[in-house]
């Protein structure tokens, strides 16, 4: 753009949609003053119908000599810029300059670069002419690129650069992310020109036809309870359920009331990884994410945090501390970025002890693992794994001779203690092999059980002997 009085070196018009009709008059008479014209393209209806006044050229020649779209405009921008080099110059763009016409912004940025006055001349686009054919307030309307796509749900939305079958194919596979595939869209074919006309259609039949560089896509808006597919549309039955004239169970919540079930749906998602069933954790996480919504609409009832506020939070700590994907830090391997992430963890919040932020509501376990491994990290334990060993058969030893009650208890605590140690070095997650081992014994007794009622054995009538063979029959059954 340029500032008032400053003497213009690149004019940049749009030519409208495709109809000569629709032409401005201020752009006709740009191209028709004399000045060298520069046309992005002379495949366009309205160029055939023009009256120059000067030498023409276009940029019809970088289509075949590049392989994207991105490097055709790039090529194009320098061109028009060369040309300014040496005098004014008119750049013509299809429909108008700054509606998905990428082009013109790249001739924009290199003229600022240089120090070049620029002006647009509008345009009408292809969102115009569809918002008139299709006869819907443009008011809402967003207008999106297929190439790029950025789209809300909830507003109608009209798509460009649609231009050959294989970008509708890619369009669609997008769109059934989010709308379903009876979803009716409307595909509006050679955009302002006379041949002009509008086909409807579902969603899921949007590639089954020819596509064209003067067709467009129109997309109805979801409503809220029909956008299951994106979070908006879950943040809105979760904030509809704590709204004043919602659910009442709800709106009773607390974050104390709450608790439990955020703990228990974390275990069970823990449960479906454990079980190797993406079904399951499918579902498990949504129970999780509603556990984190709720808190969230508990917390904005309250007044004191929204839910913004807690994805800002994580969003800002995530690109804080990946400086080497946000910035402009170096880290090749994943135990660089662990050290960059503690390094950086340790400047956001100093801490007087390295244990300091272990939740103590941990199970004892993992606790005591996570405990261990941060002592470690400054040095604070055995040299070799011969250490810990010699440990466990201390602490043994001791729980052997430990009186009753508290004494036991606690050198029972130590033997543990000692246990994960070993897990540590040994790379193993004590956690979660003790849940293995749970769910070992679990699946083995519930075998045991079986062979007794097959037998018509009561197992609280036989001896150790007859339990221990079930058991190892059990256990050779497995393998």
């Amino acid at each position: 753009m340029t500032a008032a009085g400053d003497a213009i070196r690149i004019h940049i018009a749009g030519l409208g949609p495709g109809d000569p009709g629709l032409l401005t008059q201020e752009t006709a008479a740009l191209l028709a003053s004399g000045q060298p014209v520069i046309l992005r393209t002379r495949h366009h209806p309205t160029v055939a119908g023009l009256a120059f006044g000067g030498e023409v050229s276009d940029c019809d020649d970088l289509y075949g000599a590049a392989e994207r779209f991105d490097e055709v405009y790039r090529a194009a921008a320098e061109r028009v810029i060369a040309a300014a080099e040496r005098g004014p110059v008119v750049y013509a763009v299809p429909g108008h300059p700054l509606v998905a016409e990428r082009s013109a912004g790249e001739v924009l940025r290199l003229a600022a670069e240089r120090g070049f006055a620029a002006r647009v001349y509008p345009g009408v686009s292809f969102a115009d002419v569809a918002i008139a054919r299709l006869g819907i307030d443009g008011g809402n309307v967003q207008v999106c690129d297929a190439e790029d796509l950025r789209i809300d749900t909830w507003r109608p939305a009209v798509i460009g650069q649609v231009y050959r079958r294989e970008v509708a194919s890619e369009l669609k596979l997008r769109l059934l992310e989010w709308y379903p595939a009876d979803h009716p869209v409307r595909v509006l074919r050679r955009l302002g020109t006379a041949e002009e006309r509008v086909e409807e259609m579902e969603l899921a039949a949007l590639d089954h036809g020819p596509f064209g560089y003067l067709d467009a896509v129109y997309v109805p808006p979801l409503a809220p309870l029909e956008d299951v597919r994106r979070f908006d549309g879950l943040d809105y039955v979760v904030r509809r359920l704590n709204a004043p004239n919602g659910c009442p169970w709800d709106r009773e919540q607390t974050h104390a009331t709450l608790r439990p079930h955020l703990l228990e749906e974390a275990y069970e998602a823990l449960e479906a990884i454990d079980r190797g069933d993406p079904a399951a954790l499918e579902e498990e996480l949504g129970d999780l994410l509603l556990q984190v919504l709720m808190h969230a609409a508990v917390a904005e009832r309250e007044g004191t945090f929204e839910f913004g506020d807690v994805v800002e939070h994580i969003a800002r700590k995530l690109i804080r501390r990946h400086p080497h994907v946000f910035g402009e830090a170096v880290a090749e391997t994943a135990e660089e970025v662990y050290r960059n992430w503690e390094a950086l963890k340790q400047q956001e919040k100093p801490r007087a002890s390295i244990l300091d932020g272990v939740p103590r509501t941990l199970p004892a376990l993992a606790a005591s693992q996570t405990i261990q491994g941060r002592a470690r990290r400054v040095g604070f334990d055995w040299p070799d794994i011969e250490g810990p060993l010699e440990k466990l058969a201390e602490e043994v030893g001791e729980l052997a001779r430990a009186g009753a009650g508290p004494e036991r208890e606690a050198e029972f605590g130590d033997v543990l203690f000692t246990l994960v140690n070993i897990a540590d070095r040994l790379g193993v997650d004590a956690e979660q092999a003790l849940r293995g081992a749970n769910e070992k014994f679990r699946r083995r007794f519930g075998e045991v059980e079986r062979l007794a009622k097959e037998r018509g054995l009561e197992l609280r009538e036989l001896d150790l002997a007859g339990l221990d063979r079930l058991w190892e029959e059990a256990k050779a059954g497995e393998g």
